[in-house]
């Protein structure tokens, strides 16, 4: 009688107990998880995922994957899945992961139970209206991918985790760019090629985290798809709904335009922003040797600055000449002098080239150049850096002014000119400090105006330098007002005759060192139910397109 009624006492607590507290929660590794995205010539998508789960002693039997989709314009008859090669043919539309659209993947009798491993793959074959119009180049398709993550409740561990974007077929290199990578990524994906010979970008993090939700993107010359297949939305759809009459009498109308504007002029100033972000991320301590160019570009100068500074080294170098100012056009020394840099010798390269094919090398010029000063900063206090050469810019003028006769004024002048170049006001402080003295020009100022010996004809005394010298040299002189909008003169028409108009042509340099981040997914993080994992996956937004998945029930 009392084991009975003791049993009774058990079953009435037990019944009593909340549900959870009954309950086995999911706890695992995700310890590997490999991601193809194929980029199809039709335009649509193809995802394969592999999940390496090892659950938990005393986690619940994994006995589904949801897996979120960005869109509804999925085949299912395109899916396939197995567990360690075992396939499985349990895939429904009874997606209980975060977002509304998705498919359930039934692992049944190859469910994962606590304390074992299993290799989950899921293969979607077609999925449309994953593309848009690249934001920053409207030639471009845009195309990103967030990969599953799962709630941190119910996961632990790193994740060996390889994502491989696969282009379309056709697309050559140069013809497409990858995105910026998730922060704590290598800053470059691992190109290559598949087996079909499509050009691939892979990404890797052996200590990745299932945890993150991570986005890699990729944009590639929209002529390999259907124009079709590209989604454009309108932005001015929500207009429609709003109420004309409404908006006048309070003035909305000129403040839409404003912010219009507004919106027009942030992007402009972004587009001189080249620089990746990654190198405003403070590092320690200060990156000296670069070279006044190398500083330049840590500055954001403007480009067409930068290369006048780049024509006056290999100048200066006995590299190339001036032939003809306007439009531009040098001869390049054969052989080269030693020495030279390797961005002095693409920009030589370049100018050996027919115009068209000229632009466009410049632009690798520029590209290789915002790189190789990105790969020096590394680790480096990128604040630090720019006061440390602005200091240099600000001595090399103490360098100028303290000189007490025009001739060693000059000479200094010459010898610190790249580094005075730096300074902003570069032409008003030339004007200010030879405002009432002559410039004794460099002996290789010919070298850069073609028609300066012919146009001037009257010479100087001899400069004294302090050194040894086989005998005096006479150069010519320009007041310093006309020495300064020389030197203007030719970095505007560096601009005008060589890479056309610099918005437009540092916006392209931009696109590719500093591209703009892409819009987003919206939602949030998965609150439970029994997939216990999932991710953010409402993806209407432009050059946006995720696709996720929740794992375990």
């Amino acid at each position: 009688m009392r084991k009975r009624l003791l049993a009774l006492i058990i079953v009435i607590i037990l019944l009593a107990l909340p549900t959870s507290a009954l309950a086995q929660d999911y706890y695992f590794e995700l310890t590997a998880l490999t991601v193809n995205v194929y980029w199809n010539d039709d335009g649509t998508e193809s995802i394969e995922y592999i999940f390496d789960f090892k659950n938990d002693s005393s986690g619940h039997t994994i006995e589904y994957v949801d897996v979120g989709m960005p869109n509804s314009n999925f085949d299912y008859g395109s899916i396939v899945a197995d567990v360690d090669g075992k396939s499985v043919t349990d895939i429904s539309s009874d997606f209980q992961g975060e977002g509304s659209v998705g498919f359930a993947v039934g692992l049944g009798q190859y469910s994962i139970p606590p304390g074992q491993s299993g290799k989950v793959r899921v293969y979607i074959g077609t999925i449309r209206k994953v593309l848009y119009p690249d934001s920053d180049d409207k030639t471009y398709a845009s195309a990103v991918l967030k990969p599953a993550y799962f709630q941190s409740s119910i996961t632990y561990g790193t994740t060996d985790m390889t994502v491989t974007f696969h282009l379309p077929p056709g697309v050559q290199d140069g013809e497409a760019r990858w995105h910026a990578a998730p922060s704590g990524w290598p800053s470059e994906p691992q190109g290559g090629f598949d087996d079909q010979g499509r050009i691939t970008y892979t990404w890797r993090n052996q200590n990745a985290n299932g945890r993150t939700q991570y986005e890699f993107g990729a944009s590639f010359l929209a002529k390999y798809v259907p124009d079709s297949a590209i989604v454009r939305p309108n932005p001015f759809a929500w207009i429609g709904n709003i109420s004309l009459e409404g908006l006048l009498p309070c003035g909305c109308v000129s403040f839409f335009v404003i912010m219009i504007a507004y919106g027009i002029i942030q992007e402009s100033q972004r587009k001189m922003r080249y620089l990746p972000p990654k190198i405003s991320i403070e590092g320690h301590g200060i990156k000296r040797g670069l070279t006044a160019i190398e500083a330049a570009i840590l500055m954001e100068q403007p480009m067409d600055k930068i290369f006048t500074l780049i024509l006056f080294a290999v100048i200066k170098k006995n590299a190339a000449e001036v032939t003809k100012r306007d439009p531009l056009e040098i001869k390049v020394a054969d052989p080269l002098p030693e020495g030279l840099h390797d961005y002095e010798k693409e920009f030589l390269a370049a100018f050996q080239k027919n115009p068209a094919e000229r632009r466009r090398d410049m632009q690798t010029v520029m590209v290789n150049l915002v790189k190789g000063v990105s790969a020096k900063m590394k680790g480096f206090s990128r604040r630090e850096s720019v006061a440390y050469y602005k200091d240099i810019t600000n001595r090399a003028w103490a360098q100028v002014e303290a000189a007490n006769t025009p001739e060693v004024k000059s000479q200094k002048f010459d010898e610190v000119m790249e580094w005075t170049m730096l300074d902003r006001d570069y032409s008003d402080r030339t004007r200010d400090v030879f405002r009432s003295q002559p410039v004794f020009v460099p002996i290789w100022w010919g070298r850069f105006d073609p028609g300066f010996g012919r146009s001037i004809g009257h010479t100087a005394s001899p400069i004294s330098t302090g050194m040894p010298s086989t005998g005096p040299v006479s150069l010519p002189h320009l007041p310093g007002s006309d020495f300064a909008a020389s030197v203007a003169g030719g970095v505007q028409n560096f601009a005008g005759s060589v890479i056309g108009n610099i918005s437009e042509f540092t916006g392209r340099v931009t696109g590719v060192t500093n591209p703009p981040p892409k819009p987003s997914s919206s939602g949030g993080r998965s609150s439970g139910g029994r997939s216990g994992g999932g991710c953010a996956c409402a993806c209407a937004c432009a050059g946006c397109a995720c696709a996720c998945a929740g794992g375990g029930r």
